[in-house]
């Protein structure tokens, strides 16, 4: 008998509610060095490219091993591996809080989010195991409003426990409340999780997984030394080691016998322009958060808690425009991601006006909310919609593949706009430095939006709940 049909009431509640909760500590966590970073450097002396690291080192992880943690928990069984991120996620946030240089903190971010990656997709899986069919809608439309209200709720929270500086240890609380947050989920998730087989037939691959990690690392490495240090020889030859590295994942993916992406996706003109397309914008509006956040602490003297509040109409224009998205997708398909970067540009004109005329508060507050409207629509449409041409077959590695390049696209985003930023700090000062980053966004999403009309035209039925 299936644990859909052993579990009942209350305990599917506590189910799904455990599962929220990781998805809630990840998303904080992900979210804090965006407000967090100009602080942390200033305590432990990083430059500027241990600030491009802070947020790029957790993202990078968890787009690496997002897919192979998905099949890790095929392979295992999703509750044992459940458990077994949320407690690792909780050391190594341990590890974080105690850091006493740049580099221990940069590698206990990266084992976080590989922790995170170990983690997160167990979730999803536990939940479509667990509940009848017919509650499924229900239970994943929990997921919008939550983790929106988390994204709101992550950078403030930041921001107000770095201005308490509860007992004098400034930024370190942040990471340290996770002992008590990642010790209450994970008794919680022992108590209420359902056993889920293991199916040790399942086969991994580790080589493939090792090559996209060693590519990305070498492709940010370069990019972060190339825009912070001059373009110099070293940062050419890590670039060209990332397209060495790259192309050797492919011939991996095209030659294994279980690859993390199924070959046959990348014959679908509208996947793979799905996944451009998604790529361009995760790692530009990422890009752009960081860079906002930077602007507002350094250049506007905002303390961390002002930065982060004057960024929640971003975050409110999100959430509406994802709420409004969920209705719209089925009757405008890809129009919708075409609208969503048509608004995303427009808001960055807006924010670079603003930046010009000075227009102060309410205009940085409108520019930035209708940047978050502009977001919102693409945000849960663009993989939807890539998927819209994928067979039942592809389904599962498509979606899985989507969801690690939205976090490596995160990461480039972070790296390569934040070094940008701070370099041109120096040579144009706060203002201009934003104003040149906002250029170059814009450019990548105008050279994107053809690539909308290659796309599907709608996304599959079984994506829109």
């Amino acid at each position: 008998m299936s644990s859909s049909r052993q579990i009942r009431g209350p305990s599917l509640v506590a189910v799904l509610a455990v599962v929220l909760a990781a998805d809630m500590l990840d998303l904080i966590d992900g979210t804090l060095t965006s407000i967090a970073a100009p602080s942390i450097a200033r305590d432990l002396g990083g430059g500027e490219a241990f600030i491009s690291w802070l947020g790029t080192a957790y993202a990078l992880a968890l787009g690496v091993f997002l897919v192979l943690g998905g099949r890790l928990g095929d392979r295992y069984g999703q509750r044992r591996l459940f458990l077994t991120g949320i407690a690792g996620f909780t050391l190594a946030s341990l590890a974080c809080g105690l850091s006493t240089g740049p580099v221990p903190l940069i590698a206990s971010r990266f084992v976080q989010g590989a922790f995170g990656a170990l983690l997160i997709p167990q979730g999803m899986a536990i939940l479509t195991t667990t509940f009848p069919r017919e509650q499924l809608g229900m239970a994943f439309s929990a997921f919008g409003p939550v983790l929106g209200l988390s994204a709101i709720a992550g950078p403030i929270v930041g921001g107000l426990i770095i201005d308490a500086d509860i007992a004098g240890l400034g930024w370190r609380p942040m990471f340290l409340i996770n002992i008590v947050l990642g010790g209450l989920g994970f008794v919680a998730a022992l108590k209420v999780l359902p056993e889920t087989p293991a199916r040790p037939a399942v086969r991994l691959d580790g080589p493939g997984a090792v090559l996209l990690g060693l590519a990305m690392l070498a492709a940010i490495y370069g990019l972060i030394d190339g825009a912070s240090s001059g373009w110099t020889e070293a940062a050419g030859l890590s670039i060209g080691a990332a397209l060495v590295l790259f192309s050797a994942f492919g011939w991996r993916q095209a030659t294994a016998a279980d690859p993390l992406i199924l070959p046959s996706l990348f014959r679908s003109r509208g996947f793979v322009s799905g996944l451009v397309v998604g790529f361009v914008f995760f790692a530009a509006v990422n890009g752009l958060v960081f860079i906002v956040s930077l602007f507002l602490q350094g250049t506007l003297g905002a303390s961390p808690s002002a930065a982060a509040l004057r960024m929640v109409p971003m975050t409110l224009g999100i959430i509406v425009a994802s709420a409004a998205g969920m209705a719209l997708i089925p009757r405008l398909g890809r129009q919708l991601v075409t609208a969503g970067l048509v608004v995303t540009l427009v808001g960055a004109a807006l924010l670079a006006l603003a930046l010009q005329d000075g227009s102060g508060t309410f205009g940085l507050s409108a520019a930035l909310f209708v940047l978050g409207l502009g977001m919102g629509s693409c945000f849960g449409t663009i993989y939807d919609i890539a998927l819209g041409d994928t067979s039942p077959d592809e389904a599962g590695s498509a979606s899985g593949s989507l969801s690690a390049i939205q976090q490596l696209a995160a990461s480039a985003g972070m790296a390569t706009m934040s070094s940008a930023f701070l370099a041109g700090r120096i040579a144009f000062g706060g203002p201009g430095a934003l104003t040149a980053c906002l250029a170059a966004i814009a450019g990548l999403l105008v050279l994107s939006l053809p690539l909308v009309a290659l796309m599907p035209k709608a996304a599959p039925a079984e994506a829109i709940h």
